[in-house]
């Protein structure tokens, strides 16, 4: 039962995942990236993400959330978004 309640990490911080939005990064920290699976395709009974968009946002709850996003793009893939998006998150909790 104590399992249930672990958090996935990458590169240490937390990947949380509700349908096809995944948001990598604390809401402590001053930014997180949010990654929405835009497409899939079945491979072996399995949806592979083929189209994801990367968001880099600010966490600030007193900002509009449309004026929360820092950087945005699109990738083809899960994990090339993820990279883009763990970068982006470094670089910016480094103040860079």
């Amino acid at each position: 039962m104590a399992e249930e309640n672990k958090v996935l990490m990458y590169k240490g911080h937390p990947l949380m995942r509700k349908d096809n939005l995944i948001y990598y990064g604390s809401m402590a920290d001053s930014h997180i990236v949010m990654l929405q699976v835009l497409e899939t395709k079945k491979v072996n009974d399995v949806d592979i993400a083929t189209r994801v968009s990367v968001q880099l946002q600010l966490t600030d709850p007193s900002v509009k959330s449309r004026d929360r996003i820092v950087k945005k793009g699109e990738k083809p893939g899960f994990y090339t978004a993820l990279d883009f998006g763990c970068v982006w998150l470094e670089r910016a909790l480094a103040g860079k």
